[in-house]
């Protein structure tokens, strides 16, 4: 890609992004309590606390009691400093955060403890009916907690992919543009025609086509940095997106 197809403020280098990505902040504190430790993981839970809650519901828990414990999870985990218990061993986040959670439940359950509505203090706040609105609208299949958590991880590394996206074009005065174009980022068939577009945006249809062009390649750059803030080196963010794949085609 040309200089002046690269978007601006955008490092383009692969290198650089793991020095400061937030899964690898979050082991090199170790046993610390660093503030920036603590800011990235609130900052990846924040962005997949769906999949999450899609795994305690498929688990047979009530919708009370799924988004209660969801909740409970999250605040033990960045209040207790759960994440001084990773390392690079345990892997990527995506698995290190289901494993936590697993255990979480067990020991819920071993407890036989269940928290009062409005009693816990999650320091991840999200939309508990809609949370709830969106399970009910998942397909109804025999997929297991753990399948049906990987899939809605995947939809949500590419949701938040978009929606980095579309801020980065809303910055540079380009929503209008982007809005009419994402529905080729995954290549819809009822997106508009180029010649709809091109009219609607007053350009020619070859100018289209390459801003279409540039938007794919951007997002796919945008989609790596995403998984890439979920591991720790290059050759993960690889394997990350083959799993992507795979879980996608299903």
């Amino acid at each position: 890609m040309s200089a002046a197809d690269q978007e601006p403020g955008i490092d383009q280098s692969r290198g650089a992004q793991f020095s400061t990505t937030h899964w690898s902040v979050v082991l090199a504190a170790g046993q610390s309590s660093s503030p920036a430790a603590q800011a990235a993981l609130e900052q990846l839970c924040r962005a997949y606390w769906y999949p999450l809650y899609c795994y305690v519901r498929r688990a047979g828990h009530t919708p009370e009691d799924a988004q209660d414990l969801t909740q409970e999870f999250f605040a033990r985990l960045l209040e207790k400093n759960y994440f001084a218990l990773a390392s690079r061993e345990r892997g990527r986040f995506r698995s290190f955060l289901l494993t936590s959670l697993k255990n979480f439940l067990t020991n819920e359950y071993h407890r036989s403890a269940r928290l009062k509505r409005g009693g816990a203090q999650s320091m991840i706040s999200f939309d508990t009916a809609d949370a709830e609105n969106r399970y009910v609208a998942e397909p109804i299949d025999t997929a297991t907690p753990e399948t049906l958590y990987e899939q809605r991880w995947a939809l949500a590394l590419l949701e938040n992919t978009l929606a980095r996206l579309r801020d980065e074009y809303a910055a540079h005065g380009r929503g209008p543009m982007f809005d009419l174009l994402k529905a080729y980022v995954w290549g819809e068939r009822n997106a508009a025609s180029y010649a709809d577009i091109a009219a609607q945006l007053d350009l020619t249809e070859d100018a289209v086509k390459k801003a279409v062009q540039r938007l794919r390649h951007r997002y796919r750059g945008m989609l790596r940095t995403e998984i890439a803030h979920t591991v720790t080196t290059a050759a993960e963010v690889e394997e990350e997106l083959q799993h992507l794949v795979r879980l996608l085609r299903r």
